[in-house]
């Protein structure tokens, strides 16, 4: 259990970090673990219940990087 959602990002950071150095080597962007935080929230994530710190680390390094940085582009970044 995370006493917060912030509690629960900082867990996850070091695999959205991961995310985040594969995606701007393949596309030279400057995405940040944000910006995969919130594509995750709010289209992988938006209707699950009960996730496992597990699955979402699994959620983070298997998603595919070229979708990640389609929704990065379509938000004007």
């Amino acid at each position: 259990k995370f006493k917060s959602i912030t509690d629960l990002y900082r867990r996850l950071l070091p695999a959205l970090n991961t995310k985040k150095n594969n995606i701007n080597r393949a596309y030279k962007s400057n995405i940040m673990e944000l910006d995969i935080w919130n594509y995750l929230k709010n289209n992988i994530w938006i209707d699950s219940k009960n996730l496992s710190l597990n699955d979402m680390v699994d959620d983070i390094l298997h998603i595919d990087n070229e979708e990640v940085y389609n929704y990065y582009k379509e938000r004007g970044n």
